[in-house]
């Protein structure tokens, strides 16, 4: 049934709630995709008999759900599904990804030796002078644009080994690389989590308004020896990534 065909009743149900319940029916049957507009609080009204103020409540509702995004001049769009990322789990990128089957890939910005931050210094124990290798992506899931990440990686692990190139970080994860090419293995670390509004920078890398809501991540990943091997920082788009906690 097409969500005007359903019919409201009279049964105590507040008609705004009735309302999000045909809408969100919609969306999990897939009438509604993500990108497109949602019925405007006009066409509710015409298709329920409601007044514009029920007909808003019931779109906030979907909005504060995270279900929907206004967009001044264009209405209420569907977001799609976010990604949810457990907090007790540090895992690259591409694992994370494939672990939910989702496709993952990346646009590489830098994959070279340099200058790290002084909080990347800190957090790997590196003297001022070193120059690890950088590595700056956008991060992407079934070609959705999801994050940005800069990774600091610390330079004596690699010995004489060339680190991975800009082409094979395209479509690859950099904690297997390590894996695979110096035997270095990720088995832990710490994160921290916090909301931020995107700067005007930030806002063009992840393609949303500046000032929108986003969620960084910084992290310092370990061995089991709890010699740190990465120091990363990770800003997501709110409204397709969230973290999960189990308890």
């Amino acid at each position: 049934m097409a969500w005007h065909e359903a019919s409201l009743v009279e049964d105590g149900t507040p008609k705004w709630l009735q309302v999000v319940g045909i809408l969100r029916r919609g969306l999990e049957s897939g009438e509604f995709s993500p990108g497109e507009t949602m019925p405007t609080e006009a066409q509710l009204n015409s298709a329920f008999g409601i007044s514009r103020t029920t007909a808003r409540a019931a779109l906030n509702k979907l909005v504060q759900e995270g279900v929907l995004l206004r967009r001044s001049g264009v209405g209420s769009v569907v977001l799609g599904p976010k990604v949810d990322q457990p907090v007790s789990q540090i895992r690259g990128f591409t694992e994370d990804m494939l672990l939910r089957g989702l496709r993952p890939s990346f646009e590489v910005v830098t994959a070279d030796w340099g200058r790290a931050s002084g909080e990347a210094t800190h957090a790997l124990g590196l003297p001022s002078s070193d120059t690890p290798f950088m590595v700056e992506r956008l991060l992407k899931a079934n070609d959705r644009l999801i994050g940005h990440s800069v990774s600091w990686v610390r330079p004596d692990i690699f010995g004489a080994i060339t680190p991975p190139s800009a082409e094979y970080l395209v479509s690859a994860s950099l904690y297997a690389w390590l894996r695979e090419n110096l035997a270095v293995t990720i088995s832990g670390g710490v994160e921290y989590i916090e909301a931020q509004a995107a700067s005007v920078d930030v806002a063009q890398q992840l393609d949303v308004a500046p000032g929108s809501a986003v969620l960084v991540v910084t992290r310092v990943a370990r061995t089991s020896e709890s010699l740190p091997i990465e120091f990363a920082v990770v800003t997501y788009r709110s409204d397709r990534y969230r973290f999960r906690v189990e308890l």
